[in-house]
């Protein structure tokens, strides 16, 4: 519906009413009174089956609701009077039972019109006619006897039915089928039936057309029609030349927007080719289409373009035929621009707009209420101008339906506008609070709407707020609808819209909610897998939290089968593969709102079938074609085929790998042994693994031959004196090429004119030589000999004969000792023949005296000298030596005796503290498991560990070597001590022991002593009494009692060694000696001027105390390594140290 407004006091401004009056559809609400508009019809042209009712649709809506009434052929037709009519209650639509009446009687042209106190409106004139199938006219046809080649037209002339029957030609013969049509057989559009040229083929005696009437589903028959070709004299070749159209041109008229259909048939011999062009254009591609063999065009939806002349061409090798078709393009009325309702209001002005085209251009007429304007009253507010109403200061009762007809000899339009005069206040019709979700990035449109008569003023607003303006992102149709173009999270919200006119206001809620797209985040990927495995696709998908998301999977664009899918919250798995699921897999995440879709490929694959189709070609002695058919590749390309053969003669059911070829190849040369029994067969290999093995192919014997190799492996070696063996690796029964296959052994003594010693065996691995010399040089050869002749000539081996034990010892053996535990041995070497064998080496034998355990050193290869490590030092040892082969050892050299010298002793054998008591304790300790010498005395050195983890300083103290014991006096009660014991020699002193011990704790002293000066009780005291002496700082006393540091405290915080750290603050006390550490002195450690040193971490060797080994104390005794406790627990050195005191110490100071 059209709604417009302008308020003009005459007709002084009708251009500018022209120019702006046209407006935007609205729909009266139905509860407001309005004029009838039909709403249902009936077409134009309606042909009825007399086997059913006739149903005659008119339907119409308004207010008051409309009454309705029928014109029949132009007169009243009285629906109450006909029994067999039935106007449906509330509606217009008849309904005509035809039962056992003539249908004709109803034929005619009906039209309906609804009324009410509003106006009146009228329906199409509708056209009803009845469907007619008539019998074909009696007719008698007769025989067609025609000679081959020539051309023929069978005629159809179906009867002419309602609506027109569908032609077609059957093939009566027991196919009973369709007549097949092709480029020389053509059925043309009126249904006759054309050969281009007639073959022998085409002789029937029963050419049947039929014709099928659609509405009534019968189908009619011609008489049968027979043709008789003879080919007693053939119609020669023939240039092409038309049978439809005749002649050089024709034409056709279509109607705009109708099917454009031409048609070209020509006769010739050979066949002609028909193309088809348009002079001065183009054909229209799109719409454009050829069928029956390009011998008809049709171009679809037919426009005033596609008039002119199309030219069509028929040619075959003798030339060329031309007809052109003149086109010319009707059209019936068409709507430029329909007249759309009116709504205005009192003193408003209107405009009726009936805009058609056709070709002859069509006549229009305006009608209101369904009278001519001619006829109707006269209106002074109205003026017609052609294809125009206007309606000028309407006044309340002047409503009324205005009809539109427009007409040319093709047809007629007709179309209902009514003009609504009506004073109403503004409602929204939108439903309120209405929720609209939208995805991010997409349009979102807010509707608002709304009825008013003058039209209401629409205004939006924001969160009841912000104004919404036109502009960037939002556009507010002239509708009143909302249109944000890309909505995002930012344009969520309330939406109030406000329709208003002179008469009200009324506004509307609306809310807005943009959405997160949902994305498929990880897509399916494209899968192979073997059959009978389970292929899995992933699918993760991110979407709105707020939207319920369903995921669905599809395969090749439909349902997923049945049985073995298994569909997961992110992912589908298909078990158990088969051929069949191979395909396409899409999963589709669908909101209400929105989806994502994506899709992966699903490849099944196994391993190859086997070949199969084994033949064997070019057949010789030494090598035979192999040829096969490749089976069914399973989707995974066959890489390799491998031969296999087995050996029917030698080795039954065993299947040995011949050669490998590439996958694309189907024929193998095969290199072939004599005297074997082949056959062969073929496994094929792809990605997933090997086929199953092929049938084998048919057998092949190949003649025996002479051996073509001799063993391989050929060794040999004497096993004991006087023999030599000789050994080989025997040929197989496939490398024997022939019966009776034996082995020539030969030997002879190397470098010698013997001549070759020989023996022929059979069956065996190895020949014993006896009576041969000891260890002496030997040529062998091994030849392989059968039926049909001998073996390559072999190669020569060396190998020796039996060994034997040496026969002499090393001599003048002399022993130089280095030091208390390294020795070393010289010896003159045996000469070669007394070895009597490969030389080994020499064995060295030695022991102590007094121990019984010997101890054995071997020097491979010819040596004359070696070292004898590890030596106890201050003993007394014996030693020999012997010569090795492989048979065994010879005699022993004379006895020969050394001595080593004097070492440093063992440590002391245990070290233990007894009798603690308040300042004294005992020691006790054992003599060295070993004394490497004569025992001198030992070294007892100690020092006091305090309670800080702090060394004191080193005593000394020297024993005799019978002394074991002592009694320590003048020591501190409740005091750790830690004892280092050596043992010595006159070469110096061995290794450390230690040991820890307290001496008895005094009852009358803690046993830690607690170093008040850490206590915070204590420094709150002191600085408490340094606060009160300096009255002049009573400022800092208050400060201090607050909570602030202690000046001289603040300055040593502010420059603290980092490397120094506080003291326990829990207990006041220092960090406690501990040894479980690293053995590190800690960093930043100091040496006070008093001698003690800082206990590191450490076990209990005193080597570990310093930096190494070596220079563990001073002349003076003192010990220089430094022991210190865990570096979280040191702190600074006492008043000694060189650095400035520090508040703590000050303290300590002035108690």
């Amino acid at each position: 519906m059209d709604r417009s407004r302008k308020w003009v006091p005459g007709f002084g401004a009708v251009l500018l009413i022209l120019l702006s009056h046209m407006t935007s559809a609205l729909e009266v609400p139905l509860d407001l009174p309005q004029p009838p508009t039909i709403t249902l019809q009936s077409p134009k042209d309606y042909i009825f089956d007399p086997r059913e009712n006739i149903v005659i649709h008119c339907e119409a809506k308004g207010k008051p609701h409309p009454s309705f009434s029928w014109t029949r052929n132009g007169t009243h037709f009285d629906v109450e009077k006909d029994s067999k009519v039935l106007m449906k209650p509330g509606s217009g639509t008849l309904v005509i039972d035809i039962s056992g009446e003539k249908a004709e009687a109803y034929e005619g042209t009906y039209q309906c019109t609804a009324h009410n106190e509003h106006g009146t409106a009228v329906s199409n004139s509708i056209v009803i006619r009845q469907s007619r199938s008539p019998l074909w006219s009696k007719e008698r046809n007769e025989a067609i006897v025609v000679q081959m080649g020539v051309s023929l037209v069978l005629q159809c002339r179906p009867p002419a039915g309602l609506p027109p029957p569908v032609i077609f030609w059957m093939d009566n013969s027991e196919s009973f089928c369709r007549l097949p049509l092709d480029k020389r057989v053509s059925q043309v559009l009126n249904g006759d039936l054309y050969f281009s040229n007639v073959l022998p083929e085409d002789t029937r005696s029963d050419y049947i057309c039929y014709a099928r009437f659609p509405h009534t589903q019968t189908i009619q028959q011609k008489q049968p029609i027979s043709v008789t070709v003879l080919d007693n004299s053939p119609e020669g070749e023939r240039r092409p030349g038309f049978m439809m159209p005749l002649g050089a041109t024709s034409t056709k008229m279509v109607l705009r927007g109708e099917t454009l259909e031409l048609e070209c048939i020509a006769d010739g011999l050979p066949t002609p080719e028909i193309s088809w062009e348009k002079d001065g254009g183009e054909l229209p591609s799109s719409r454009m289409s050829f069928s029956n063999f390009r011998k008809t065009l049709k171009v679809s939806d037919v426009n005033e373009d596609d008039g002119g002349d199309y030219r069509c061409t028929a040619t075959n090798h003798l030339g060329t035929a031309r007809h052109v078709i003149k086109v010319t393009v009707k059209a019936a009325p068409f709507w430029v621009s329909a007249p759309r309702n009116l709504i205005l209001a009192p003193n408003e002005t209107g405009i009726l707009t009936c805009r058609v085209n056709g070709e002859p251009k069509p006549e229009i007429r305006w009608f209101v209420n369904g009278v001519s304007l001619e006829n109707a009253p006269e209106d002074h507010s109205r003026k017609v101008d052609d294809d125009t109403v206007i309606l000028s200061n309407v006044q309340t009762g002047s409503s009324a339906v205005y009809q539109c007809n427009a007409s040319n000899e093709f047809g007629y339009l007709m179309a209902n506008a009514f003009v609504n005069v009506l004073a109403e206040a503004p409602r929204v019709l939108t439903p309120p609070n209405r929720v609209y979700q939208v995805i991010t990035n997409n349009p979102a449109l807010l509707h608002c709407a709304s009825f008013g008569s003058p039209i209401p003023t629409i205004t939006w607003f924001k969160d009841s707020q912000t104004s919404v303006k036109n502009g960037d992102p939002y556009v507010i149709h002239e509708n009143g609808t909302l249109d944000i173009h890309v909505a995002q999270p930012i344009n969520s919200g309330k939406y109030t819209c406000i329709a208003t006119n002179n008469l009200g206001i009324k506004e509307n809620h609306v809310y807005l909610e943009v959405k997160e797209p949902t994305r498929i985040l990880r897509q399916p990927e494209y899968k192979v897998v073997q059959r009978g495995m389970s292929a899995v696709f992933e699918c993760k998908v991110k979407h709105d939290p707020s939207l319920i998301p369903t995921m669905t999977w599809l395969k090749d664009d439909g349902e997923l089968p049945n049985g073995r899918f298994e569909v997961n919250v992110d992912s589908l798995t298909i078990k158990d593969v088969t051929d069949g699921d191979e395909g396409t897999y899409t999963c589709i995440m669908n909101t209400t709102l929105d989806q994502d879709s994506a899709s992966a490929m699903l490849t099944v694959v196994e391993k190859p079938d086997p070949a199969t189709d084994l033949e064997l070609t070019d057949q010789t002695d030494r090598s035979v074609q192999l040829t096969w058919i490749p089976g069914d590749e399973n989707n995974s390309p066959t890489q390799k085929f491998l031969i296999q053969y087995e050996d029917l003669l030698h080795q039954p059911g065993v299947w040995i790998n011949l050669t490998e070829v590439a996958g694309t190849s189907t024929t193998a040369q095969l290199n072939l042994s004599p005297y074997v029994y082949y056959s062969f067969r073929v496994l094929a290999l792809n990605n997933v693994g090997y086929s199953q093995p092929s049938q084998p192919s048919s057998q092949y014997r190949t003649n025996p031959a002479a051996p073509d190799q001799n063993p391989s492996d050929v060794q040999c070696v004497g096993t004991k004196p006087g023999n030599l063996v000789i050994s080989w690796t025997p040929l197989t029964g496939f490398q024997a090429n022939g019966p009776s296959l034996e082995y020539n052994v030969l030997w002879r003594q190397k470098d010698t004119d013997e001549d070759w010693s020989s023996k022929n065996v059979a069956n065996a691995s190895q020949f014993v030589v006896s009576g041969t010399p000891i260890y002496v040089p030997y040529e062998v050869k091994v030849h392989a000999l059968n039926d049909y002749g001998n073996g390559p000539e072999p190669g020569v081996v060396i190998g020796y004969s039996g060994e034997d034990l040496p026969l002499s010892a090393p001599e003048n053996v002399q022993i130089m000792v280095h030091n208390s535990t390294l020795a070393e041995v010289h010896w003159e070497p045996v000469s070669f023949p007394s070895v009597r064998g490969q030389l080994q080496g020499y064995k060295v034998l030695f022991d102590k005296r007094v121990v019984s355990k010997q101890q054995v050193l071997t020097f491979s290869g010819n040596r004359s000298e070696g070292r004898l490590p590890g030596l106890q030092p201050y003993s007394l040892y014996n030693l020999t030596i012997r010569v090795l082969n492989n048979k065994g050892e010879g005699p022993s050299s004379p006895s020969k005796t050394f001595k080593t010298p004097e070492g440093v002793p063992g440590p002391p054998s245990f070290l233990n503290a007894i009798n603690p008591n308040l300042d004294s304790l005992t020691l006790e300790w054992g003599p060295p498991m070993n004394n490497n010498g004569r025992l001198a005395g030992y070294t007892l050195k100690y020092q006091p560990v305090n309670n800080t983890n702090e060394l004191g300083p080193v005593k000394v103290m020297t024993f005799l070597a019978n002394e074991t014991t002592i009694t320590l006096g003048n020591l501190n009660s409740s005091m750790l001590y830690k004892f280092y014991l050596s043992a010595n020699t006159i070469k110096g002193s061995g290794p450390i022991i230690t040991e820890e011990a307290f001496t008895v704790m005094d009852t009358t002293v803690p046993s830690r002593q607690v170093d008040i000066a850490t206590q915070g009780w204590f420094i709150g005291l002191m600085c408490a009494i340094a606060l009160l002496i300096l009255v002049l700082l009573i400022v800092c006393f208050i400060k201090r009692n607050k909570g602030g540091k202690y000046p001289v405290k603040e300055k040593e915080d502010a420059h603290q060694d980092p490397e120094i750290q506080p003291m326990k603050e829990d207990d006041g006390t220092f960090g406690e000696y501990s040894d479980t550490e690293d053995h590190k002195p800690l960093k930043g450690s100091r040496t006070p001027s008093n001698g003690t040193v800082r206990r590191d971490e450490s076990d209990d060797s005193l080597v570990d105390y310093g930096e190494g080994g070596d220079g563990q104390f001073n002349e003076d005794g003192s010990f220089i390594g430094q022991y210190s406790g865990k570096k979280e627990k040191d702190t600074h050195e006492g008043n000694e140290s060189s650095e400035a005191p520090s508040p703590v110490n000050a303290m300590n100071s002035f108690v």
